[in-house]
């Protein structure tokens, strides 16, 4: 393989196509390295540049040559299912093994097993997935020929979203033969992102990676390709409107105006759902695309998408690396993402293969709120990460549940520090669940502390670009640590706002009406907790019927773009308690007058408060003087009240507030009650005391709360 340009640009044209490709800068001196250096490298280059037709040319001279398998770290199954369409196309053979093709898993072996894979997709859990690390690692160690790390931001410890899996790629490297080379890309990195990657693939970049070319300093171990990140194609704008209905719209009258089909990114759930609601209410053709979408949904979205059977999809950040729409007219953003480098990774989606796409920012007074939500929920602690390694035992493993109901975390938040402390070395994934390695662990605080100033700086370079009279795409640029950024010439600050900045009054009072929509379900919990009856709750399996409450009403969620926003000032840390505000509790009314139930209630119950006595008080006085219903006050608490505070598991929630309410003094009547509430979270509180009104006489419970908490 002395002459490897012909043969590698002869890969190339079969992987695109044409017979007159050639390769970008760096695109050859990366295969180089790989196929006949057989060195570990990263490219850093800007979506489009052809990261993928590096790994896959060096896939076909590797296979060709008598190599072994690809194996491909890929982190999302979108971005799996265009690279698997990707190298079909290229005559590469390339299969997954993920979470949604489990019953491919035993035909993904047998093809390995005859060497007729070329390329292996896993995603970066499936590496400490026990049967899969027991059983098919170990066989594919020893064969592969290329190891590919995708999207390699994430290895960052402020990268994605925090996934600690991708810290595990060192063992992984560390196991594999010396010789195997190593690829890591990414479109998104600044110089630490860079270091933090290079450390990741065994070795230090000795210094500041350069702003372009190949870091050819061997001496460093990782050959850096880095390229300019400038978008030619890419007209940024930042257009700042005064709130969420503003914002809304704004997109009713100008949607259509955008070019193609696009995004529209939001940074909750909620937002997306609710903005997808109102523009389809009003003729447009969006679907909403999150994390809690169905699977099946989501890629058929992306289909729909990428056929232009719908305008935009209203997405969170579940939809972006590797969703590949190379004619993507537009992204815009419902509120900014917390840092440069996922706005870059978001907005790089669009203009891969046009001459002009539009990126207009809206910002909202919000985000800064929503950032720290999400920035803390993400980071271990301390007092928690000690209280599983002491409830893990070494011999006998212990699953996720059972752990839960030890521990007092719940599920999501348990399952993250789990897969921290396994990436730590102090437990260990097995089959049956977890067990404590007994390796000393010593919680990392620098390291935390270091991450979260990190995040602080990032967020701020955020709120600066909203900000800035400068070019926006060299300002993004130098976020990034690219040297080589000039002005765009292109953006809103460059040439002038290219966006309209007007707003209809007759879009503005369909988005505040939509906005003005009250009533949120609340589901009765049908299920006892497991590991109830090890806390000293006699209770397991399904809630008798007639020990239930019924399905309730919230006015909305704390996370919505309408009423969440008023929500999230009353219940805000240090708000003092108040009477309800008179236009909260005409929404309040406006549910009940909405809810539809079979039999209006007879009498309204308060909850006792810890925190808002006064507000809640109020609220149910007020509801019951309304619906000229009488008003049995509080139930009473017992022993102190209720122990369980929010964040805690099922388990632990049940028990503290197990027994702690009594409706003896009330003189409950026969009819259905209308339980009145602050907010709802676990809603743990409102079955136990939904149980003691039915045992009270009531033949129905009908909670009812001011928000839904998430």
């Amino acid at each position: 393989m002395s002459d490897l340009r012909p043969s590698a640009l002869e890969a190339l044209r079969e992987l695109v196509g044409r017979d007159d490709a050639v390769f970008h800068d760096g695109q050859f001196e990366a295969i180089q390295a790989l196929v006949e250096g057989r060195r570990r490298a990263l490219v850093v280059q800007r979506t489009g540049w052809g990261k993928s037709a590096v790994y896959f040319v060096a896939t076909l001279l590797q296979r060709r040559a008598g190599a072994g398998p690809t194996l491909l770290v890929s982190p999302l199954i979108a971005l799996m299912r265009d690279q698997i369409a990707a190298a079909e196309r290229a005559g590469v053979r390339a299969v997954a093994i993920n979470s949604t093709n489990a019953h491919e898993w035993r035909d993904v072996e047998q093809q390995l097993a005859a060497d007729e894979v070329d390329v292996l997709l896993v995603s970066p859990e499936r590496l400490n997935n026990p049967a899969f690390r027991e059983t098919q690692l170990p066989a594919l160690v020893e064969r592969i020929g290329l190891l590919v790390v995708d999207e390699a931001h994430c290895i960052s410890d402020w990268g994605h979203d925090f996934r600690p899996d991708y810290r595990r790629l060192r063992e992984l490297i560390a196991r594999m033969p010396a010789d195997v080379p190593v690829l890591a890309t990414t479109a998104t990195a600044n110089s630490r992102v860079v270091a933090d990657v290079a450390e990741q693939l065994g070795a230090t970049t000795g210094g500041p990676a350069p702003a372009s070319g190949p870091d050819a300093d061997a001496a460093a171990g990782v050959l850096t390709i880095r390229g300019p990140l400038a978008r030619a194609s890419l007209r940024l704008g930042v257009l700042r409107l005064p709130d969420s209905p503003s914002r809304l719209a704004w997109l009713l009258n100008h949607l259509d105006d955008l070019p193609g089909s696009g995004i529209i990114y939001t940074l909750t759930v909620a937002a997306a759902n609710d903005t997808a609601r109102l523009l389809r209410e009003h003729g447009h053709a969006v679907r909403a695309y999150t994390g809690q979408t169905d699977p099946d949904e989501r890629a058929e979205s992306e289909t729909m998408l990428k056929r232009n059977e719908v305008k935009a999809l209203i997405a969170t950040s579940a939809l972006g690396m590797g969703f590949d729409k190379p004619d993507l007219g537009f992204v815009l953003h419902l509120g900014a993402p917390s840092s440069p480098v996922a706005y870059y990774q978001q907005v790089g989606r669009a203009g891969r293969a046009t001459e002009s796409a539009d990126v207009l920012l809206m910002p909202g007074t919000e985000d800064p709120d929503i950032w720290h939500y999400f920035a803390t929920a993400s980071m271990p602690d301390e007092e928690r990460a000690s209280r599983v390694i002491s409830a893990l035992s070494s011999d006998a493993p212990t699953s996720t549940p059972s752990l839960e109901a030890m521990v007092d975390i719940r599920r999501t938040p348990l399952e993250l520090l789990l897969k921290v402390l396994d990436v730590d070395g102090a437990v260990r994934r097995v089959q049956g669940g977890w067990v404590a390695t007994g390796a000393p662990w010593v919680y990392d605080a620098d390291r935390y502390r270091r991450i979260a100033a990190e995040r602080l700086a990032e967020q701020q370079h955020m709120l600066e670009y909203e900000t800035t009279d400068g070019c926006r795409m060299e300002f993004l640029q130098r976020s990034l640590d690219d040297d080589t950024a000039t002005p765009c010439g292109r953006c809103d600050n460059c040439a002038g706002a290219w966006y309209p900045t007007s707003v209809g009054g007759e879009a503005s009072a369909a988005a505040r009406g939509a906005l003005d929509r009250v009533g949120v379900p609340i589901e009765p919990r049908a299920q006892w907790p497991t590991g109830a009856d090890r806390l000293g709750v006699p209770v397991k399996g399904r809630i008798a019927p007639e020990a239930r409450a019924a399905e309730g009403r919230a006015l909305a969620r704390l996370t919505d773009l309408g009423w969440g926003g008023t929500l999230r000032e009353l219940f805000a840390a240090g708000a003092p308690d108040a009477p309800v505000p008179p236009r909260v509790l005409d929404g309040c009314v406006r549910v009940l007058a909405e809810w539809g139930w079979a039999e209006r209630p007879v009498a309204v119950v308060a909850m006792p408060s810890r925190s808002k006595p006064q507000l809640v008080d109020s609220l149910a006085r007020g509801l019951a003087e309304v619906g000229r219903l009488p008003y049995l006050g509080a139930l009473e608490l017992v022993d102190g009240g209720p122990t369980g505070q929010p964040g805690g598991n099922s388990a632990f929630r049940l028990a503290g507030v197990w027994q702690r309410f009594s409706a003896g003094g009330l003189g409950v009547p026969a009819g259905p009650v209308l339980l009145v509430d602050d907010q709802v979270d676990s809603r743990w509180t409102l079955t136990v005391a939904a149980r003691e009104l039915r045992a009270a006489g009531a033949t129905e419970v009908l909670p009812f709360a001011l928000a839904v908490r998430g």
